[in-house]
């Protein structure tokens, strides 16, 4: 940005500081964390020895074409090891055709996977939902 908005303030001489919109990957990184944030408030067992994690591609050899790219990866936790929920970001993001979109997606990707995972279920997880009209942080 240039012009009066970068320049400083004329009170205080100190800089305006400006907002940018954060990265894919920043954006992406804080949609998750509102989810885990907003399951361990619903159903914070469903938590309960598992990883949530991220990575840009899927990297394992597996039973998936051009046409089917997973969005996830979860392993159940064994006895020296805590479970792991993976999560895709740039499928994930190539899924989604908005940023709210995104958000919703990601959320329930992750609900859908512990799911899987503890055998609780998804209205449990998460009791109220979440459509498309939510405004959650």
């Amino acid at each position: 940005m240039r012009g009066p908005q970068a320049l400083p303030n004329p009170l205080t001489g100190a800089p305006v500081p400006l907002r940018h919109r954060p990265r894919k990957a920043e954006y992406f990184t804080e949609c998750v964390r509102a989810s885990v944030a907003r399951i361990s408030k619903t159903c914070p067992q469903a938590l309960i020895g598992f990883d949530i994690g991220v990575e840009d591609v899927p990297t394992m050899e597996g039973p998936w074409s051009r046409d089917r790219v997973p969005l996830a990866a979860a392993m159940a936790p064994v006895p020296d090891r805590s479970g792991q929920v993976v999560l895709f970001r740039r499928p994930l993001e190539h899924r989604a055709n908005t940023r709210k979109g995104l958000r919703i997606l990601v959320h329930r990707t992750i609900v859908e996977q512990l799911s899987a995972l503890t055998g609780i279920a998804v209205s449990e997880i998460d009791p109220t939902g979440l459509a498309e009209d939510d405004d959650w942080d």
